[in-house]
């Protein structure tokens, strides 16, 4: 069971619970096909950015496996949201999780991805209690495996062609890191 307390606070950074103010800045980005363009989804709309900040976006806990906490990103000084992360709790029994993020284009370029993902690996390896966790991604998101390798993740594997994604084939490359690597 994971229940942070909120905010988490990293050097230039606030995560905390996404909530219904984050509706514009969050649609904003999230309805970029520019920005979806290696995500699992397509450009959202309105409607649908406000549902789920109505739902599974708002969750501030882990309670059990198969749930995820998703995370809003702002700049510490400004408030200014600049993107969400997600922790997911994979397996009780493997002590497994994932993590993923999705910034604003305006935002690339200056470590906000690396820093937000660090504190998601704090929570999982130290306030979940996992042994490992995994990003997956588009092979083609070399910016991603940047930020991965940045934060001491292991390149694990290349799935090629695994995966028919936005109409072609696409590779996913797999990431982990231990919880004994991690620190």
């Amino acid at each position: 069971m994971l229940r942070p307390s909120y905010p988490i606070r990293t050097e230039r950074l606030v995560l905390r619970p996404c909530r219904g103010a984050d509706l514009e800045p969050m649609h904003a980005y999230k309805s970029r096909a520019e920005v979806c363009r290696y995500l699992p989804y397509e450009p959202m709309s309105r409607e649908v950015v406000a549902a789920r900040l109505a739902g599974d976006w708002s969750r501030t806990e882990l309670t059990e496996p198969g749930q995820a906490l998703n995370l809003a990103v702002e700049h510490a000084e400004t408030g200014r949201l600049l993107g969400d992360v997600v922790l997911f709790w994979r397996s009780a029994a493997d002590a497994a999780g994932e993590i993923g993020y999705v910034f604003a284009p305006e935002a690339a370029g200056h470590g906000y991805a690396t820093e937000a993902a660090r504190a998601l690996l704090e929570l999982a390896f130290n306030g979940l209690g996992l042994h490992r966790v995994f990003a997956q991604l588009d092979a083609r998101n070399d910016a991603s495996a940047a930020v991965l390798e940045r934060l001491g993740m292991r390149r694990e594997g290349v799935l090629h062609q695994d995966t028919w994604f936005k109409g072609e084939w696409s590779d996913t490359l797999l990431y982990a890191l231990l919880a004994e690597e991690f620190g």
